[in-house]
């Protein structure tokens, strides 16, 4: 049976955008897992990769924000057994805790961009997604008879957005 391009573009984008799985996808818009799969081998083969994709929306804005108070909390962990340990190593020289603590900050900061450094166009094209995102919704809320038409073009651009970018 063949599927509107609406829905084709509502599985990709609650595959990319809500993270479901595939199977999640193809559920919530009533479509076969197997469809959905081929969908996403078809559109990798034109040049729109689904994971990629799913990986920018991620680093977004939001996503981005969400990841880097993960890596704070995680070195805020870090960082305060360490402060721990220290406290209670009376062995340990004042200059030699000061010396640690430089070096959590320093792992910190290392940390941060050698994330910056693995996917340095992940970035833009997270930046490219976030605004196909937001004229999508502000297409639908405030010109809702443009919604099918800007669907039809989407799709195909997000695919050479992502050549570019992805």
């Amino acid at each position: 049976m063949a599927h509107a391009q609406e829905i084709k573009t509502a599985v990709r984008g609650s595959y990319i955008y809500e993270r479901m799985s595939l199977e999640q996808a193809s559920a919530k818009h009533d479509v076969a897992v197997a469809t959905v799969r081929r969908w996403k081998s078809l559109a990798a083969a034109m040049g729109d990769d689904w994971d990629k994709a799913r990986g920018a929306a991620a680093l977004s804005t939001s996503g981005a924000g969400m990841i880097a108070q993960i890596v704070l909390a995680d070195f805020l962990v870090l960082h305060q057994a360490t402060m721990e340990q220290l406290k209670d190593a009376g062995d340990v020289a004042p200059l030699e805790k000061a010396e640690a603590i430089s070096r959590l900050s320093d792992a910190f900061h290392k940390t941060m961009a050698a994330v910056a450094k693995a996917a340095p166009d992940l970035g833009r094209y997270a930046v490219a997604t976030e605004l196909l995102q937001l004229l999508a919704v502000f297409v639908r809320e405030k010109f809702p008879q443009h919604s099918e038409a800007l669907a039809e073009v989407l799709e195909p651009f997000a695919g050479h957005v992502a050549e570019r970018y992805g």
